[in-house]
């Protein structure tokens, strides 16, 4: 589903990711884990095209759209939650939400039915201020704005952060379904470990730019654990 192959990224004269390749298999839930600064939005980023990038390949659906501008990765199929949510506060939530609609096809142009299913509490806020809500319900805003387009794959970068225990795990449940009910593929950016093993079907670790590890969910072991995430 994705593929990420030979992959290097540089700021200036600083280099951020080093010939890093990863899979993310259809319909799977991929986490990429690391410690701070080791280059895990810079991947998001630069398969979102926010970042240019130097060499290698990102094939989405069997299309190596390394190339394609960032306005157009939504149109090959590509979600994007960023870190730190983004979303617009001095638009409703409703209006947040039919930002994703043009790339729908023409006589579809409509909020998808199953996203108030997904997220109700959505559904009895079309009309607050996006910048009204709490941060789990940004969060949610967030999550779904991106799932308008009916993206075949979708980045999440650190849904997690900030938000509160109930929500955490509404997310994680909303995650599994987009997996196994939509055949979604989800590529997730994570610190919370039991997170992470909760909802990840494959796992990546990323040191100092490099994928250092990666596997089954299963083959994360305390010693992996130890070398790449303990503070």
């Amino acid at each position: 589903m994705l593929e990420v192959i030979g992959v290097n990224q540089r700021y200036g004269d600083s280099q951020t990711l080093w010939d890093l390749s990863l899979t993310a298999p259809k319909g799977k839930c991929t986490v990429v884990m690391g410690r701070n600064g080791v280059g895990k939005t810079t991947l998001m980023e630069s398969i979102m095209g926010l970042l240019a990038i130097d060499d290698g390949q990102i094939v989405v659906d069997g299309k190596d759209i390394a190339k394609s501008r960032a306005e157009m990765r939504p149109r090959d199929g590509v979600g994007y939650v960023p870190q730190g949510r983004q979303i617009f506060p001095m638009l409703t939530v409703e209006e947040n939400l039919r930002i994703g609609l043009p790339i729908r096809p023409k006589h579809d142009r409509k909020i998808p039915a199953y996203i108030y299913e997904l997220f109700p509490v959505l559904a009895d806020m079309k009309r607050r201020f996006g910048g009204d809500l709490s941060g789990g319900q940004q969060q949610q805003l967030a999550i779904a704005r991106a799932l308008v387009i009916d993206p075949s794959l979708l980045l999440l970068d650190e849904p997690t952060e900030g938000i509160q225990p109930n929500i955490v795990q509404e997310i994680g449940d909303i995650i599994t379904r987009l997996n196994r009910e939509m055949g979604l593929t989800v590529l997730l950016v994570e610190q919370k470990l039991p997170f992470a093993r909760k909802v990840g079907d494959h796992f990546c670790l990323v040191d100092r730019g490099k994928n250092v590890a990666s596997g089954e969910m299963d083959a994360l072991s305390d010693e992996l654990i130890r070398r790449y995430l303990t503070v």
